[in-house]
């Protein structure tokens, strides 16, 4: 879904209009720099704003930050970012975005890749988002439910379900959609809180060992990004 596409192209013009030093665009990513899919998001806003005429090198110029799933490190960059009074910083990810709404609310943010954008408190409403976020909501929390629908379709077999997820993610409402009709799909269910890549691992290496078991790995930091462990999770259900 999507917060106001109209919004998205304002703040880059209308500031650059005011400043005839080159507009800098901050960019806020939780990944690694070394992270294939990251350099690949960022090389499609590269190229969209290049359709647009805004060419990195000619007439626009990208300051970026790669937190490699470090939330220190995540706070720090959005202070660097911030600091630098750019036209526009783009937050890769709910982790991102509040990292940087923590630091300012009167710099403009676009947000990509961030999930239940009003529900987490980042934007007044889809179709309203206020103040100065706006962006593209990645999917609402009721597709929790079809993730859960999904894994049992595919294992009709098991009887146990693990949920882990990144609570700095803001995954409350999808667990919480997946609670609400867990008794119907006739099996039980565990949480488990990842902060680290170390228990990622911990989590499923102790949930696998019992066996008829299903994984559903919400997106995070630590869950989809530079923090992959050898289990290579990504942000789909997977059977244990």
């Amino acid at each position: 879904m999507r917060c106001s596409a109209a919004a998205v192209g304002w703040p880059l013009a209308a500031r650059a209009q005011q400043s005839e030093a080159t507009p800098r665009i901050g960019v806020l990513m939780t990944l690694a720099d070394t992270d294939s899919e990251g350099q690949l998001r960022v090389a499609a806003f590269r190229q969209e704003l290049q359709k647009l005429g805004w060419i990195e090198g000619r007439n626009i110029r990208f300051e970026y930050r790669w937190a490699a799933g470090n939330a220190q490190r995540l706070r720090t960059y959005a202070q660097e970012l911030v600091g630098m009074a750019p036209t526009v910083i783009l937050a890769g990810n709910n982790a991102a975005l509040k990292a940087l709404q923590e630091v300012t609310r009167t710099v403009p943010i676009v947000f990509a890749q961030v999930a239940d954008p009003a529900g987490s408190g980042f934007v007044a409403s889809l179709a309203r988002p206020g103040g100065n976020i706006t962006g593209f909501a990645l999917y609402e929390p009721a597709i929790a439910v079809k993730w859960l629908e999904l894994l049992k379709e595919i294992a009709p077999g098991i009887s146990r379900v693990a949920i882990i997820y990144d609570p700095t993610d803001f995954n409350a409402k999808h667990i919480q959609e997946i609670e609400a009709v867990i008794a119907s799909f006739g099996v039980q269910l565990s949480s488990f809180i990842i902060r680290n890549v170390s228990d990622i691992e911990r989590a499923i290496d102790g949930f696998a060992i019992q066996p008829h078991g299903g994984l559903i790995v919400l997106p995070g930091t630590f869950t989809g990004g530079p923090s992959r462990s050898h289990h290579q999770l990504g942000d789909t259900a997977r059977l244990t």
